[in-house]
């Protein structure tokens, strides 16, 4: 009874509305039963239908009356959703104006400024980049610097520390040699921290404080070019040498008792010449040694190449031109064959 009321009233209604509302209610009923009919039992709407209905309530101020399956509210929030995505899209475009986009490069320089440079902000970066030639602002660094991590490695820390203290800084040392006939030989030497160079190197059987005070004096013939001397608490550097090196204006550091590492870089020196040199002879007496050692020196200064200084040489050897095609390298032996330098032929 309910039912048929309500079919008789809406017919009542559709005579005295005009005949373009009448088309556009029937339009929105087909369009709902059709989604009725493609998502049984499931009523969920797609895309196309969310569209439909955006579209009808701008033209069809009658809309709501007709609504079955969904809410006014609900198309709404639909067209709400879509003004979203719109302007989302719109400012995703790439547009001509605005502030100009950073390069890989240019972030990838900043990085590499701030790791190199922790003491370095914003302001010193800004200035170097300005001298490269890039065109960016002081605020633009600080943005791109506020997302890296600056945590700097304790170990950098010392490493700088110590370059740049080194040039200040020599040690002398003993090691033994053995001779053929089981005698010991006593190697004394003085090494610069700054480029590994030896300053002097000596051999005797009778090592003894006033021939230490000889060597020190051969190694700085002038005012020494050192601030602190590093030596062990042998007993040979006894009061002589110590008042010899207070004389000379050269601060004395010694290691602790059975501590070689406190002086890494002249055990490494001896350690060098172990494996080198001394591991494959027989030294005969003090002179062959004298010999061996003094062209060792001078391969070690002038050919031999050294982690410590980014694979260079104490004295600055200087690195050849690319040879081209076809080109001849030469072999030049050194310490009778043991090494060999190589170098382009002419």
């Amino acid at each position: 009874m309910i039912s048929s009321l309500r079919h008789l009233l809406g017919w009542i209604v559709s005579i005295f509305r005009s005949r373009e509302g009448l088309i556009l209610e029937n339009l929105a009923l087909r369009q709902q039963l059709l989604a009725l009919h493609a998502r049984r039992p499931r009523r969920r709407l797609s895309v196309s239908h969310k569209l439909f209905w955006i579209g009808l309530r701008r033209f069809w101020s009658g809309w709501k009356g007709s609504l079955i399956l969904v809410t006014p509210r609900t198309v709404v929030a639909w067209h709400r959703a879509g003004f979203r995505l719109y302007w989302k899209w719109l400012s995703g475009a790439k547009r001509v104006g605005g502030r100009n986009p950073v390069s890989q490069e240019v972030r990838t320089l900043i990085f590499r400024m701030a790791a190199e440079n922790p003491t370095w902000g914003a302001p010193r970066i800004h200035g170097e980049l300005l001298k490269l030639g890039f065109d960016l602002s002081e605020p633009t660094v600080s943005r791109w610097l506020r997302k890296l991590e600056r945590t700097p490695d304790p170990t950098q820390r010392w490493l700088t520390f110590l370059r740049n203290h080194r040039d200040a800084i020599a040690a002398m040392d003993f090691f033994t040699v053995p001779t053929i006939t089981f005698g010991v030989l006593y190697c004394f030497f003085v090494i610069g921290h700054q480029r590994r160079k030896v300053l002097r190197f000596s051999v005797t059987r009778n090592p003894h404080a006033l021939w230490i005070v000889q060597q020190m004096r051969e190694a700085w013939p002038y005012t020494p070019t050192h601030t602190f001397l590093l030596f062990d608490r042998d007993a040979k550097f006894g009061n002589d040498v110590v008042s010899f090196v207070k004389d000379i204006g050269v601060r004395r550091v010694r290691t602790a008792f059975r501590s070689p590492w406190q002086n890494g870089v002249a055990e490494r020196w001896v350690g060098s010449c172990r494996r080198d040199l001394l591991d494959h002879v027989i030294v005969l007496n003090e002179r062959h040694l004298k010999r061996l050692m003094a062209e060792y020196v001078r391969y070690y200064h002038e050919d031999r190449t050294h982690l410590g200084l980014a694979k260079d040489t104490p004295a600055g050897r200087l690195a050849a031109l690319r040879p081209t095609t076809g080109s001849r390298i030469q072999s030049l032996p050194r310490l009778g064959g043991l090494h060999h330098r190589y170098a382009v032929a002419a």
